[in-house]
């Protein structure tokens, strides 16, 4: 049951960002070089979050502390990997034989908002999957037996909220709507904040509002790029 567990709850967190990969990332190199140097600059700015964390030693045992300097830290390098697609965009279109990774600024966006989602929800999971293995850790210390499950939605959830941020997040500096700008950082520290009931094991308390928040931002992030029932309408009936 533990191995069954393992790659339910794997699949469960993965699967979809998986198939996002092949469909949409996986044919074209320029995307995954994109997606890697994403994840790449997710990681800096978990190291430098982490440092900073560590070298202030009256707050480093507040959880709620650490938590929110990563969030301002990885927005802030959001912004990083958002200055450098938008500087290199030139250079792009000279490698490239796929015009649309440059004339459409929102692919940009997409790949390396996955990429942060994924790195992100890998650091968040890889550990606990370790755990659920075996052997008997079903729900790790007399803990729920949801443990396992739960966390892998909730790093579903981050995954794709992460992949919606940097579209809406892209749009909105290149469209100078910084009230989105505020919306993807508020809605950022909102959802990581609701983790903080996980200890109370008040899973409920964190999943549902989250999955709310995933929801209006995939809409939003919809919206943003150029969607509308009109669209949704075309898509369903193959048009």
């Amino acid at each position: 049951m533990t191995v069954a567990e393992f790659f339910g709850c794997t699949f469960l967190a993965f699967g979809p960002p998986l198939a996002m990969f092949i469909f949409t990332i996986a044919h074209d190199p320029i995307r995954i070089i994109i997606l890697i140097a994403a994840a790449f600059v997710w990681l800096l700015s978990l190291l430098i979050s982490s440092t900073f964390w560590f070298a202030i030693v009256p707050l480093r045992e507040y959880l709620s502390f650490g938590l929110v300097f990563s969030i301002f830290f990885q927005e802030a390098f959001r912004y990083v990997i958002y200055i450098v697609l938008r500087k290199t965009e030139r250079g792009l279109q000279e490698v490239t034989q796929n015009s649309r990774v440059t004339e459409n600024k929102h692919i940009l966006a997409y790949v390396s908002g996955l990429g942060f989602g994924i790195i992100s929800g890998a650091f968040a999971l890889v550990n606990v999957l370790a755990d659920s293995v075996g052997p008997a850790t079903m729900g790790l210390l007399s803990g729920t037996n949801v443990f396992f499950i739960t966390s892998a939605a909730q790093t579903l959830c981050t995954v794709l909220l992460h992949t919606f941020w940097s579209v809406i997040f892209f749009n909105a500096l290149d469209t100078s709507r910084y009230s989105h700008v505020a919306y993807v950082v508020i809605s950022h520290l909102f959802v990581s904040c609701l983790t903080l009931f996980n200890k109370q094991e008040l899973y409920y308390a964190t999943l549902i509002p989250s999955y709310l928040v995933t929801i209006l931002t995939g809409i939003l992030a919809f919206k943003v790029v150029g969607g509308s029932l009109v669209t949704v309408k075309r898509f369903v009936t193959c048009q």
